[in-house]
Parts: structure tokens; C-alpha cells; sequence
């Protein structure tokens, strides 16, 4: 049984093996995934990233591929000072019956100028026969030879077997004498490859185990793809089976469905099989922020529910889960969420229990007593039954908790407010005229919008800016509506969900209505009464009163 730093223990089963060796190909694999693009720099920022979080291995692109990739290598020569990883160059073997140190393939990554290269080549026989259309004989010379080049210009050399799960089960003799070849020639690494991504953990296990066993001595590494969903799961069992040098991308990136997930597969060598290098340790509270960091330079959203990093990883929605969490944190969490740099959400809902209001109320300065929780969590309920959701309308939640309090609005009262749409020849224009009161002052205001909504929050605003001229930073940044009785056709009530942004932060708030413009009022009202509390707090202060 092994202890690990979290404090939970867990069965492993594993063999002594190495401390694991990271090996991140985010900037080269990764970039390969649909729709990714870096610039020569967001690779350098994302280099450093990575760095903190204490790979061993950077990968940066393949030199001579492309002006960009040339650009980033030249860049990192002048700039990049790492202080954990040591930066790749990837590249391939010399085509076939071609002198290595006649091909230009070879060259671009020599010009790289890097300690390590890492080539790759094909150890599969039938991609020899018919991708390469050369002999077996030939495939292995290629190996050898480009090998044995690159050593020879001072290099030190990984070689990427590709293909190697699906040549092995072919051609189980030529995958290995292709990897014999390799470490013959002065290859550091044997890295097996699961090119197609279709190995599974058992059959993964397998053939690294028969492979260490026919190749004794040479230092073994995986690389998975994860089109059958077992990138990482084979990644562990290869390395329970005696491949201690690991490949992967950050947030599972990657051609098609993508390579192993460094931020799953970092943390469940860390926190639950208890290994990896000083630097891992070290760098693995900060997984959570440089994961979205990256997903930020690469313009990709993390999904909510990925593991570890995810902002929905920790977040705990059913009474049960809540009231467990308020009396021991682990009761509902496999880690402590701030060893991979995440925090626990207590979600509000109609699942929710009376601690987690507690809780909640406690985080942010709310005095909060039993009965009152109580109270809250049947609201709650009710109003969600009518159709409202507080999950992302936090800003409408703690309205009500205050209203629980016995807290009353008191920046401003509406006398009323309509909305109206005119179709005229050569556009669509929407008004709307908004009648409020700010303590003994009256103003009404008419504004012109994109849409009636539009309307409605520029009226709002063109009538509060006189007293509350914060109002105008105050921005609607996002509106979702949704049809929640569907079978009522037109006379159906609607949720609309609106996000408010102050520049600093962010809040949501909901309304319910039959009415699309009444649903819309009450959350645009509900958002710029929290930007008016999160300025003046609980007591109004309008200038000019």
C-alpha cells in the first residue's frame, strides 16, 4: 500500500521502476489538433509555462517543416532560458536510400541546434512495405544509419518507433529489431508508439513488458494517442510494466482526439502512485492556472468537467456531497483540490443542503443562522421549480440571501419601464422607456437599441448614470435565453441568463417570465444592483443625494 502526499492511500501494484521522465510534445503533437494555431512567441510563453510546471522535455516543432517552426527554434536560441526542461527538436529518419548526411530533413534539425533530437520512424512492417514502398532490410539501414548521424554531430537522440503497437502485433520480430537498430546505433530513449491510438491499458501492458524483457538495459518510453479513450490509463499501465519516460500534451491536445493528458496524467503520478521528479512535485500546484494559461493562448475553452483542472472538477452539487464537505473536505474529493492549483465549488441548486448555504454565506461575510439557511435552501427549491437555476446566477443568489436577511434594494424604485419594436422600411428599431426613482428624483429615459433588450439596459443605464455614474462601467457581457416549456409554444415562459462585468469582476443573475422582455428586465435590474452593492456595499450612496 502506497501513502501519498494527499494523505489518501491507495493499492498499487506496480514494479520498481525509474522516477518518471515527462516528455511534453504540446508544441509539436499538440499543434497538430484541429483549429490550433501558436505563433513563433505563444510557443516561447508556453515553453516557460511549462517549465514551472517541471517537465523534463520540451519538445518545440520540427525544424525545417515549416518558416514558423524555423522561427520559434531561432527565437529560443536568444530568449528561452529554461530551468528544468531541456528543449527537442523532432525530426525523422533519412528517407529511404538516402545518406543522412545528404537529406535536408536532417539538416533542418541540426540547424535547430539542440542537445536532443528526437526522430521518428516507422517499426512497423507493414507501414515499411506499403507506406515506404522499401524493403525490411532498408527500414532498418534508415534507423541505423540516421541514428547513428545524428550521435556523430554531438547530438543526443530519442527515437520515436511509430506505429509500434500495431507493428509489434503485425510483426512482432521486426518491430523490435527496428528499436534494437535504434539503441545500437546511440538512441537514449526506445519510445513506443501508439500512432492510431487504439491500444488498450492490458495489451499496452503486455507488450511493454515482453519488449523490456527482449531488450534488457535500454531505457523505454510510450507515446498514446487517445482515440480509444485510454491515452492515459495505457500511459500508467506502461509505466507500471517498465517504460518510465512518458509523452503526452497539455489539456489532452493533439491530432484527432488528441495524445495523453498531461494534466491527468502529472497528478495520478504525483498525488495517487506517489512518484515523479522534485520538480514535478513542485510545479504541480501551479497545473491548474498553467493549463487554462495555455488553453488561453491557444483561444480553446478547458471543458468544466476535465479532470483535476476543469473549473466543475471539484464542484459539489448534491446535498449529500455539500453537507460531507462542510464536516471533512476529503469526504467528497479524491485530492485536496489546491495540490493541482483547483479550489472546491459548492454549486447552489435545489439539491443543495442547509451547510453548503452556510458555507457559502461564510465565505463571503454574511451572518447567516440555521433557521435562515433553512429558509434559503426552500426557496431555492421553489424557485426552482418555477423554472429559475443559480448555478450560474450567483448574483441572483445572493439577492436572496440578503432579502432572507431582511436587506430591501434601496438604490432605486421602478415605476415602470416598456419596450417596443418598429419595423420600419429600412431597418428594425427598437425603444424602450424606463420611469425609476432614485430617492425623492424621478427619471424617465427612452433609448434606441439593437433589440429590445439592448433598449432596455441603455434606458436603464441613460436613467441611473445621473446618480450612479459607475452604471457606465458596468457591461452586459453575456445573454442566454431558453424556452423552458416548449409545448406552450409562444405563451411559454423563458430563462434568461445574463452575465455583468465590472472590469474586475464577474457576476450572473436570472429571470423568469412568460414574457421574454419581463424575464430580461429582472435579470438586467438583478445584475446592476450587484454592481452597484460590489461599489457602494450594502447602503446606497447616489451622488448628488
Amino acid at each position: 500500500m502506497l501513502e501519498t502526499p494527499s494523505g489518501v492511500s491507495f493499492f498499487w501494484r506496480g514494479t520498481t521502476v525509474q522516477t518518471p521522465e515527462i516528455y511534453d510534445t504540446t508544441l509539436r503533437d499538440g499543434l497538430q489538433q484541429s483549429g490550433l494555431s501558436f505563433t513563433a512567441r505563444d510557443r516561447l510563453l508556453t515553453a516557460r509555462l511549462l517549465d514551472q510546471l517541471g517537465v523534463d522535455y520540451i519538445e518545440g516543432g520540427w525544424p525545417g517543416a515549416s518558416p514558423k517552426d524555423d522561427e520559434f527554434f531561432a527565437l529560443a536560441r536568444d530568449e528561452l532560458r529554461l530551468e528544468h526542461a531541456t528543449l527537442t527538436a523532432f525530426g525523422s529518419t533519412a528517407k529511404a536510400g538516402t545518406d543522412p548526411a545528404e537529406d535536408p530533413q536532417v539538416a533542418g534539425v541540426l540547424a535547430a541546434g539542440t542537445e536532443v533530437v528526437c526522430i521518428v520512424g516507422k517499426s512497423s512492417a507493414y507501414q515499411v512495405t506499403e507506406v515506404l514502398r522499401t524493403n525490411l532490410d532498408e527500414g532498418l539501414r534508415m534507423v541505423r544509419a540516421s541514428v547513428a548521424y545524428y550521435r556523430e554531430q554531438g547530438r543526443r537522440v530519442f527515437f520515436d518507433a511509430e506505429h509500434f503497437f500495431d507493428g509489434y502485433r503485425f510483426d512482432a520480430g521486426y518491430a523490435v529489431d527496428v528499436l534494437r537498430a535504434a539503441h545500437e546505433a546511440g538512441a537514449e530513449r526506445l519510445v513506443l508508439c501508439d500512432t492510431n491510438g487504439g491500444a488498450l491499458p492490458g495489451p499496452a501492458t503486455r507488450v511493454v513488458s515482453e519488449v523490456a524483457a527482449a531488450l534488457p538495459g535500454t531505457a523505454l518510453g510510450v507515446h498514446f494517442h487517445n482515440d480509444s479513450g485510454c491515452a492515459v490509463a495505457s500511459s500508467l499501465a506502461a509505466y507500471e510494466a517498465g517504460a518510465f519516460h512518458l509523452q503526452g500534451c497539455l489539456n489532452g491536445f493533439g491530432e484527432r482526439t488528441g495524445n495523453a493528458d498531461l494534466c491527468v496524467l502529472i497528478p495520478n503520478l504525483v498525488l495517487k502512485m506517489g512518484t515523479g521528479s522534485e520538480a514535478l512535485r513542485a510545479g504541480l500546484a501551479a497545473l491548474g492556472p498553467i493549463a487554462h494559461h495555455v488553453a488561453e493562448i491557444a483561444n480553446r475553452a478547458i471543458d468544466p468537467r476535465h479532470p483535476y483542472v476543469g473549473s466543475a472538477a471539484f464542484a459539489h452539487k448534491a446535498g449529500l456531497h455539500t453537507s460531507g464537505l462542510a464536516r471533512a473536505s476529503d469526504a467528497y474529493e479524491h485530492v485536496d483540490p489546491a495540490a493541482v492549483g483547483n479550489t472546491t465549488q459548492l454549486l447552489v441548486s435545489e439539491l443543495m443542503g442547509r451547510s453548503a448555504v452556510l458555507s457559502w454565506a461564510a465565505e463571503r461575510g454574511f451572518d447567516v443562522s440555521a433557521e435562515a439557511a433553512t429558509r434559503i435552501v426552500e426557496a431555492v427549491k421553489s424557485l426552482e421549480h418555477e423554472g429559475y437555476v443559480f448555478e450560474a446566477a450567483e448574483g441572483s443568489f445572493e439577492l436572496l440571501v440578503r432579502r432572507a436577511l431582511g436587506w430591501e434594494q434601496g438604490f432605486f424604485e421602478v415605476d415602470s419601464f416598456r419596450s417596443l419594436v418598429d419595423d420600419r422600411p429600412d431597418e428594425m428599431l427598437a425603444e424602450a422607456t424606463v420611469k425609476i426613482r432614485v430617492g425623492d428624483r424621478r427619471f424617465v429615459v427612452t433609448e434606441e437599441g439593437d433589440g429590445p433588450v439592448n433598449a432596455l439596459d441603455r434606458a436603464l443605464r441613460g436613467a441611473l448614470s445621473t446618480c450612479y455614474p459607475e452604471v457606465e462601467h458596468i457591461q452586459l457581457t453575456d445573454y442566454r435565453v431558453r424556452d423552458l416549456d416548449s409545448s406552450d409554444g409562444t405563451a411559454a415562459r423563458v430563462r434568461v441568463l445574463v452575465e455583468f462585468s465590472d472590469g474586475d469582476e464577474t457576476w450572473g443573475v436570472v429571470g423568469v417570465h412568460r414574457n421574454i422582455v419581463a424575464a430580461s428586465w429582472e435579470a438586467l435590474t438583478s445584475g446592476v444592483v450587484i454592481g452597484l452593492l460590489r461599489s457602494h456595499g450594502d447602503a446606497p450612496g447616489p451622488a448628488g443625494s
